[in-house]
């Protein structure tokens, strides 16, 4: 038997001088494509344009004549020049119904999300009306509707509530919201111009998920302050849930009051129940739409009538009754305050692309058609910019405001500018009759418009799909509910981070076997009916190959190597003589990584093993090519398919069909 094994691996040495695609005796072994010497110029032209232009934006602009490329370049600015020109009667009543029944929401709305800043009314009302008008000319999405979020609020409010007493600084404080406003504008205008819209991906889905529900059930607590009727001198400053419910409970005796109870809950109750009819009939939407409007103005007259106000019901009180005032000159341009306005802007104007971008492209694949992210940057960044001049806090994209947008019927972003002529109106001539609106009744309309922001669903989901992600979800929110929502937004991005490195630095890696009556070699682990080739070793590597992982793929492989050996030795099997590595999903390789692998052809060697590639693409191929490295381990030794590679190594095996 030993005479016999000698004299097959002589027959495998000598097929593998064959060059010219055939084998003795055996089916046609089709030759590996020699690359080209490459184009460097054109590669890194490639490598560029894929980087930063995927979506080839200057595609439309070819073989036109001036003239059409500047009407082009006025619509790739201004989207609603191109839209524009098909508008007409039909598509204006679906947007004049959904501005109207998305402005009843927002104004109540953006009064208590004000407050979630720690700013005055007026300047929710103002960022209703600015921004969305800005975007309704820049942005590409038909149903985002514009204006202050919950959580962006909160965040804003927190960060900046850190530098300055908004009750003992209110000047200082409201300048540097202002400061970061302007900031996270350009923040965001940068990111698209410089077409770097990929950075917010590096935010995993799983990762906001924890993040947003962690906000909402944070914002929700910081409601208990109006909601129980508490004055802020006996309420903490800090957001963590274990000082807001120490801060509740210290004040029970004393600092709660129950007419303010009443009415929070009682108007709570409704409008929990106006967005449970809406979930269950689709056609009745308009009912939790109206419902904040409805509620503020029932318990604004009931407590003008009762005068419930001088029993210690605490209201909004007067609101100015002027349209946005200019507030360049409000904005740090040097300074600590510019640095301290530049780090908070970063911070949530990040975040508030994050939402805005992932609620464009919900609803843009919902009527299936395409959202620019790099556009849609552009288009919040300049609204947010524009908006710090004029009194304006950062606003971006609301779910549930767009939400309603689109069951109203919205057909453009027309509805955005009838919205924004509402909350003008109201500014102007409305806001003397929110005077006597109860705390109570905002923070009502907060805790039911975050319930929704709590997706258990997604959070069940993201357990049974990857564990991993769920620790990013958990450690996202628990940083949030327990720390403050600065330290939580740093949680996801780190362990976001984590989890990009682990799967870099550690790939996966799988022994094949060849599946029965085919020739095909998958994972054995996934198909434990696949069989080993006897004396060769088959294994996969799921990765490109870089400096990060080299290291690791090449102790993988001689790990897998070892153990199969010692399997072998242990039930007197032949010894393994190749070990073919799958390069098929290896995508790239750099330096490092051919410098592995040169190790590892050196190890094998005194082994007495030898190294065959299979089924390398272009990109690696190209670059071990330039290394020299086919000619170390010879060029007969670069197949087109593990099928080839085998039936080369092995003449012995029965090849079915």
């Amino acid at each position: 038997m030993a005479d016999q094994d000698d004299k097959d691996l002589d027959t495998n040495q000598e097929s593998l001088t064959f060059l010219d695609g055939q084998t003795p005796n055996g089916p046609y072994i089709h030759k590996i494509g020699v690359p080209p010497k490459p184009d460097l110029l054109k590669e890194f032209k490639t490598t560029v344009k894929e980087t930063f232009f995927p979506d080839d934006p200057l595609r439309s602009f070819k073989d036109q004549p001036r003239s059409r490329k500047i009407i082009l370049s006025a619509q790739a600015i201004f989207p609603i020049f191109e839209w524009g020109r098909s508008y007409n009667i039909t598509k204006f009543r679906g947007d004049l119904i959904a501005g109207l029944t998305i402005a009843s929401l927002c104004i109540p709305q953006d009064i208590g999300y004000s407050k979630l800043a720690y700013l005055k009314p007026q300047y929710g009302l103002y960022s209703s009306f600015v921004p969305p008008l800005i975007y309704a000319f820049m942005g590409s999405s038909r149903d985002i509707a514009i204006g202050p979020v919950a959580v962006v609020s909160l965040l804003l409010g927190t960060l900046v509530r850190s530098e300055f007493n908004p009750d003992t600084e209110p000047d200082e404080y409201l300048r540097l919201i202002f400061t970061a406003t302007f900031f996270a504008g350009i923040t965001q205008a940068t990111l698209g111009i410089l077409r770097l819209g990929f950075l917010i991906d590096f935010l995993s889905h799983a990762a906001v998920v924890g993040f947003m529900g962690g906000a909402a059930i944070t914002i929700a607590l910081q409601q208990l302050k109006g909601f129980l009727g508490i004055s802020t001198k006996h309420f903490t400053k800090e957001t963590d849930v274990i000082s807001v419910m120490k801060s509740i409970f210290k004040s029970a005796h004393h600092g709660w009051n129950w007419q303010t109870i009443v009415i929070g809950t009682s108007f709570l109750a409704f409008l929990l129940v106006a967005k449970y009819i809406g979930k269950k009939n689709k056609k009745l939407f308009w009912v939790p739409a109206i419902a904040p409007l409805i509620s503020v103005i029932l318990s604004t007259f009931f407590v003008y009538i009762t005068h419930a106000n001088n029993e210690g019901v605490a209201i909004v009180g007067k609101i100015d009754k002027r349209i946005n005032p200019p507030s360049l000159d409000k904005i740090y341009f040097s300074g600590d305050n510019l640095l301290k306005g530049f780090r908070i802007g970063i911070e949530a104007g990040m975040i508030a692309l994050t939402e805005a971008v992932a609620i464009g492209r919900t609803f843009a694949s919902m009527k299936d058609y395409q959202v620019d992210g790099n556009k849609e940057m552009v288009a919040l960044g300049t609204m947010n910019v524009i908006g710090s001049m004029t009194s304006c806090y950062v606003a971006t994209g609301s779910f549930s405001r767009s939400a309603v947008n689109y069951m109203a019927g919205c057909q453009t972003a027309v509805s955005n500018i009838v919205m924004s002529i509402v909350v003008l109106l109201t500014v102007k001539f409305l806001t003397p009759l929110f005077k006597y609106t109860p705390n109570a009744i905002l923070s009502s309309i907060i805790i039911s418009a975050v319930i929704g922001l709590i997706d258990i669903d997604a959070a069940i989901l993201i357990w049974k799909i990857d564990k991993f992600d769920f620790v990013a979800c958990l450690g996202a929110f628990l940083g949030v509910v327990f720390k403050s929502v600065e330290t939580g937004l740093l949680i996801a991005v780190a362990i976001s981070f984590a989890k990009i490195l682990l799967q870099v630095t550690r790939p996966r890696t799988a022994i094949l076997g060849k599946i029965p009556m085919t020739s095909v070699y998958r994972n054995i682990g996934q198909y434990p009916e696949a069989n080993k080739i006897p004396g060769v070793l088959i294994v996969r590597v799921d990765s490109a190959i870089y400096f990060s992982n080299s290291n690791y793929i090449k102790e993988r492989i001689l790990r897998w190597l070892t153990e199969e050996e010692e399997k072998l030795k242990a039930t007197y099997q032949p010894r393994i003589q190749f070990l073919i590595v799958e390069l098929s999903p290896v995508t790239d390789i750099d330096t490092s990584g051919i410098h592995a692998f040169e190790e590892l052809y050196r190890s094998l060697q005194k082994r007495d093993v030898q190294l065959v590639l299979a089924n390398p693409g272009q990109q690696v191929l190209d670059k071990l090519y330039a290394s020299g490295f086919p000619d170390l381990i010879g060029e007969n030794k670069i197949f087109l398919t593990v099928a080839d590679a085998v039936h080369t190594c092995s003449p012995k095996l029965d090849h079915e069909v």
